[in-house]
C-alpha cells in the first residue's frame, strides 16, 4: 500500500537533485566567465599572424580588472573599474568597440595613457621614435582572390616586448598617418594584419577607453581551419590546426 508512495518519492528527490546540480553547474559556469576566463573565437583576419579566422581563446578576465562589460550583458551595476591594472604595451587585449559598446574587438595594445603614436611609410613609431622590425619569414596571404607571400616582421616595442605583424605594402591607407596623443584613461591598439585591420586608426574605433577592456589573451584552447563544416564529421581529423592547440599568445 505505503510502496507507489515512496517510489513517487525517490523520484521526487531525484528530480530535486538533478536541478540543484544543474543549477550549481550555471553558478560556476558564469561565476567563471565573469571573473576568470571567457571564452572567444576569432571571426577576422585583422590578427593575422598572431591570431587566425578559427582560433579559439581563453581571455583572462581578471588581468585589468572589472567594469560593466565584464558582466553579461554588460549590465550598469557599476561605473568604472574594480581592481584596476592598466595594460602593458603589447598585450593583446578584447574590449567593447566605443562607438558601439557592443561589439567585441580584439586588437594588440601599443600606447597606454600620455604615448604619441604615428605610423610612416608603415613603420610604427611611439614617442618619436620607431620601433625596430626585423624579417622573421613569411606568410601566405590571399590579396584579390589569390594566394602570396607577405613577409611576417617581429617588431620590438619600447620595453622589450615582441611579436609578429605582417604589412603587405608601405604605402597603404594606414601607413601613413598623423600622430595621435593617447588620452588619459584611454589606449591605443592596432591589428598585427597592419594593412587590414579596422583600430585606433580610424575614427570608426579611436581610443580605447581603460573601462571598455574585457580581458587579455592568453591562449588558444581550440583551432579549426574551416575545411570541414558541423555536418561533415569525416572532415574534422583534418579540419583542426594541431600545431596552435593549447599554444600562449604573445
Amino acid at each position: 500500500m505505503h510502496e507507489p508512495i515512496a517510489m513517487s518519492e525517490r523520484r521526487s528527490g531525484s528530480l530535486l537533485e538533478t536541478v540543484k546540480t544543474l543549477v550549481y553547474a550555471v553558478a560556476i559556469a558564469l561565476f567563471v566567465r565573469t571573473f576568470l576566463y571567457e571564452p572567444f573565437n576569432i571571426p577576422s583576419g585583422s590578427m593575422k599572424p598572431t591570431l587566425l579566422v578559427g582560433d579559439y581563446l581563453f581571455v583572462s578576465k581578471f588581468a585589468y580588472g572589472y567594469s560593466r562589460y565584464s558582466l553579461p550583458f554588460s549590465l550598469p551595476v557599476f561605473e568604472g573599474r574594480l581592481f584596476a591594472s592598466l595594460p602593458e604595451r603589447g598585450d593583446v587585449a578584447v574590449f567593447k568597440l566605443p562607438s558601439d559598446n557592443r561589439t567585441d574587438y580584439i586588437k594588440r595594445v601599443i600606447g597606454l595613457p600620455g604615448d604619441k603614436i604615428q605610423v610612416k611609410d608603415g613603420v610604427l613609431h611611439v614617442n618619436g621614435e620607431p620601433v625596430r622590425r626585423e624579417p622573421a619569414g613569411s606568410f601566405v596571404e590571399e590579396v584579390d582572390g589569390r594566394g602570396i607571400a607577405v613577409p611576417i616582421l617581429e617588431e620590438t616595442l619600447p620595453g622589450g616586448r615582441f611579436y609578429m605583424t605582417i604589412d603587405i605594402t608601405r604605402q597603404g591607407p594606414l601607413d601613413n598617418t598623423r600622430v595621435y596623443e593617447v588620452p588619459p584613461g584611454h589606449v591605443f591598439a592596432m591589428g598585427d594584419n597592419r594593412d587590414n585591420s579596422l583600430d585606433s586608426r580610424v575614427d570608426h574605433v579611436g581610443f580605447i577607453p581603460l573601462e571598455n577592456l574585457i580581458g587579455r589573451a592568453e591562449i588558444i584552447f581550440f583551432s579549426v581551419n574551416g575545411y570541414g563544416s558541423l555536418w561533415e564529421p569525416w572532415k574534422w581529423p583534418w579540419s583542426i590546426r594541431y600545431e596552435r592547440l593549447l599554444s600562449r599568445i604573445r
